[in-house]
C-alpha cells in the first residue's frame, strides 16, 4: 500500500493510529527522560551522546505524529502538547524518573532493544510509508543500542558497588520493559491485514533473545515479571509522567495557540 490515505476501512485506521500513536508517544516521554541529564552526566562525552539520543527520540516521535495525523486528525504539535496524561499511550517504562545514571542506561539498553523489534515489525508491513519510516528510523536507532550496551557492560564489570546498582536498575526496570507489550485494542486486525509482520507475542520474543544472553554473560539476574509496567497502553499511569508533561508543556500552556 503506498499511500496512508489509501487505508479504507476504519478499524484498520484506527487500529494502525493508535498503534503509531504509542511509538510517538514512547519515543516522546524518552526522549524527554533523556534530556534531563544534559549538563548532569558522568562526563562531558557522555553528556553530548545521550543528548543527541534525546533529540533523536524526540524527532522520531515528531515523525510517528505525523502519521497519527495523517491518519487520524491533529498535528504533531497538538499531539504532543495538548493531551492530558491520560490520553497518552506510552509504555510506563518510559515515563519513570531518571534515579540514578545506571538506571537510565539499563531503561536505554532495554527500551532500544524492544524498539527494534516493533520497527522490524513495521519495516516488513505492507503500508509503504510506515515501513519506509521504520528501516530509516532502524538505522539510526543502531548507534543508541550500541551505546546502551556498551555502557552496561561497563557498569556491571567495573566494580561491585556499581555492579549492585545496576542488578537493582535491572530489578525495577524489567517489569516495565515487558510493559512495552503490553496487548492493545486492534493489534490483530494489524497482523491480519499485514501492516505488522510480527504479532506482540513475536515480538516479545525476538527482545528476550536479543537481551537476554548479554544480561547473562554479564552475571546479572533476569527479574520475575510482575505487573508494574502494565497499564501504559490503555492510559493508566505514574504520578512521574503527570509531573513531567507538567514540566514539558508549560512554556505553550503560557501562549495558547502561539506557533513552536
Amino acid at each position: 500500500m503506498s499511500s496512508i490515505s489509501d487505508i479504507a476501512p476504519p478499524a484498520l485506521r484506527n487500529a494502525l493510529a493508535g498503534y503509531l500513536l504509542s511509538i510517538a508517544d514512547d519515543e516522546l516521554i524518552l526522549g524527554h527522560r533523556h534530556s534531563e541529564w544534559t549538563g548532569f552526566a558522568p562526563d562531558i562525552e557522555s553528556d553530548v551522546a545521550l543528548s543527541s539520543i534525546a533529540q533523536e527520540e524526540i524527532g522520531h516521535a515528531r515523525l510517528f505524529y505525523e502519521r497519527v495525523g495523517e491518519l487520524a486528525g491533529g498535528d504533531p504539535d497538538t499531539l504532543a502538547f495538548s493531551r492530558p496524561s491520560g490520553e497518552f499511550r506510552n509504555a510506563v517504562l518510559t515515563e519513570r524518573a531518571n534515579g540514578d545514571w545506571g538506571y537510565s542506561l539499563v531503561r536505554l539498553y532495554l527500551y532500544d532493544r524492544a524498539d527494534a523489534a516493533r520497527l522490524d515489525a513495521l519495516a516488513a508491513g505492507a503500508v509503504s510509508p510506515v515501513s519506509d519510516l521504520a528501516k530509516t528510523l532502524r538505522r539510526e536507532e543502531k548507534y543508541h543500542q550500541k551505546y546502551g550496551g556498551e555502557w552496561l557492560r561497563r557498569l556491571a564489570t567495573a566494580t561491585t558497588d556499581s555492579r549492585t546498582r545496576i542488578q537493582e536498575a535491572l530489578n525495577s526496570a524489567w517489569p516495565d520493559a515487558l510493559g512495552i507489550f503490553e496487548p492493545m485494542e486492534g493489534i490483530d486486525t494489524l497482523v491480519d491485514a499485514r501492516f505488522l509482520a510480527a504479532a506482540l507475542d513475536a515480538q516479545t520474543n525476538q527482545w528476550r533473545a536479543s537481551v537476554v544472553p548479554m544480561l547473562e554473560e554479564l552475571g546479572l539476574t533476569i527479574p520475575d515479571a510482575g505487573e508494574d509496567g502494565v497499564g501504559g497502553r490503555s492510559g493508566r499511569h505514574t504520578d512521574d509522567l503527570r509531573v513531567l508533561l507538567d514540566e514539558m508543556t508549560s512554556v505553550r500552556r503560557m501562549e495558547t495557540g502561539a506557533k513552536w
